[in-house]
């Protein structure tokens, strides 16, 4: 691959000239991949100012057919409805992960029947499952002792995060019933409460920091 995927994040810090350019995944299927166009340049803004990375501020939005894909260490994915990946696609995605790259997958409300199958059967020798409370994505910079925080409601469900975990490393997250990207977006878009938004940036910062560590 292009690109070593596994960077220690004394390394990123060491040498932040080299900024690091974070991806949103464009798929096929239906499904609204566009939603929340302001939630991962504010990530990124706070992870810069809180963490101290050099976080590129503009992202690139990437298919799993995009030659850039390898490029990027970390890659968001979000969206309500449908989601389709041919087998070209599914193969490619296993390569990204396999080779390094992080995929952080978040149900803005109605992804869930529609990309969990496509998770479940991505790997054989790596199910998806769900993450216990003391997995250090959870305390990897900020602490969350109770797992991922709840940000928005949807059906009255506990917040969960499932994970495929690929060499002792996490290389794919799923949040559910979270929305932590609607409280990444520009605290316009949804007026949420500071302390709820902070605890949904913190909760992303966590992940950045965890994937430049590991």
């Amino acid at each position: 691959m292009r690109l070593v995927l596994n960077i220690l994040f004394a390394f990123f810090m060491a040498f932040g000239s080299q900024a690091q350019t974070l991806g949103i995944l464009k798929y096929s299927g239906g499904g609204d991949w566009y939603s929340n166009p302001t939630a991962l340049p504010q990530l990124i803004e706070f992870c810069n100012q809180e963490l101290g990375t050099q976080l590129e501020s503009q992202v690139k939005t990437v298919a799993l057919n995009s030659p850039e894909l390898f490029d990027l260490p970390w890659i968001h994915m979000t969206g309500h409805g449908n989601v389709f990946f041919s087998e070209n696609e599914r193969e490619t995605l296993k390569q990204y992960l396999a080779s390094g790259g992080f995929l952080h997958i978040d149900d803005n409300y109605g992804m869930d029947p529609y990309i969990r199958p496509l998770l479940e059967g991505l790997f054989d020798e790596a199910p998806l499952e769900e993450l216990p409370v003391n997995h250090p994505i959870f305390s990897s910079f900020f602490e969350f002792s109770q797992g991922l925080p709840k940000i928005h409601e949807h059906d009255n469900k506990p917040p969960q995060a499932f994970g495929i975990s690929l060499g002792g490393r996490l290389a794919l997250l799923y949040t559910y019933e979270s929305d932590l990207s609607d409280g990444w977006e520009d605290p316009r878009v949804h007026n949420d409460p500071e302390s709820v938004r902070l605890k949904a940036l913190q909760m992303g910062a966590n992940m950045i920091h965890y994937v430049f560590s590991n």
